[in-house]
């Protein structure tokens, strides 16, 4: 039996809540039919994180997979970019709070 070919799509981490669950958006853009102008799409697709390891910010790749749960049918394949996300505390130290 062959392995068959996944879909593959990137984008953002928008949500990183849940545990073993992060919630990628996908953003593309679609050209109107009739006026021709480009139109900025974007949909949500919950996604099996197993490790816990993405953060809201990050660029990601997503592979189709079986049903993992109710909604679920995305996982992690890999992380392009991290996200620059500052802590609180070093923040308030830049600050001089």
């Amino acid at each position: 039996m062959e392995n068959k070919k996944h879909r593959q799509l990137e984008g953002v981490v928008v949500s990183d809540k849940m545990k073993k669950t992060v919630v990628v958006e996908i953003t593309r853009l679609k050209e109107h039919p009739r006026y021709k102008k480009r139109i900025r799409m974007s949909k949500r697709f919950k996604v099996h994180d197993e490790n816990n390891d993405c953060r809201m910010g990050d660029i990601v790749v997503i592979e189709e997979t079986r049903p993992l749960s109710k909604e679920k049918r995305w996982r992690i394949k890999e992380i392009l970019k991290r996200a620059n996300i500052l802590t609180e505390a070093s923040t308030e130290a830049e600050i001089g709070a």
